[in-house]
């Protein structure tokens, strides 16, 4: 795990947010992490679903896309008077910024990142994906993935999990997260340079 780097601001830190593709593993992780930590342990996508009362494939279907990104920012915003929570986000939440600056006022924000290959092993028997009801899913999972990237990068910090069990990664993360609450360290305000590689966090 690396932290990006930047010009060193404090930032109060209450909470961890995962953001990152689908399939990387950000529930199974953070509900890991949020055991460790003693933390709750928040789902977006499940909260939504669950006052939407159907699922997420149907509330696309249904209602839009633009409806469910709707809620996903309403459900941010309401956020930001939480604390000790781990919040496990959908995967295109953070492409809208403000959805990002957001999870910045008060989580320490985490990008888990997967190579498409280990993403689509992972996702291409899960028929719950909208997004990916195409003939070529592991060709829209690249397609989505370097459009991502850039919101991806935004992170505090990136981490590379293909070579990483979910426990080994929450592990890490809990260590590091009270390193840093605890003021041994110091998380960057700025983000990673665009041209930057996530996938080079691996090696961290």
């Amino acid at each position: 795990m690396r932290f990006t780097p930047g010009v060193h601001t404090p930032r109060q830190y209450r909470n961890i947010a995962l953001v990152g593709f689908m399939g990387v593993g950000k529930s199974t992780v953070g509900q890991v992490l949020a055991a460790i930590l003693g933390f709750e342990f928040y789902d977006t996508d499940r909260v939504i679903e669950t006052r939407a009362g159907k699922k997420i494939s149907d509330i696309f279907a249904q209602d839009g896309e633009t409806r469910f990104r709707a809620m996903e920012s309403e459900l941010v915003r309401e956020l930001e008077a939480r604390q000790g929570m781990v919040i496990s986000t959908g995967g295109g939440l953070v492409v809208n910024p403000d959805n990002m600056a957001s999870l910045k006022k008060h989580a320490l924000v985490v990008c888990l990142w997967a190579s498409p290959a280990v993403i689509f092993n992972r996702v291409r028997h899960q028929a719950h994906r909208p997004l990916l009801q195409t003939p070529d899913p592991e060709a829209k999972i690249m397609e989505m993935l370097e459009l991502r990237r850039p919101a991806y990068q935004q992170a505090d910090v990136l981490v590379g999990v293909d070579f990483r069990s979910a426990g080994d990664t929450a592990r890490h993360l809990a260590q590091s997260f009270r390193r840093l609450t605890q003021g041994r360290e110091t998380a960057p305000a700025q983000p990673a340079k665009t041209g930057a590689d996530p996938t080079a966090a691996k090696r961290a």
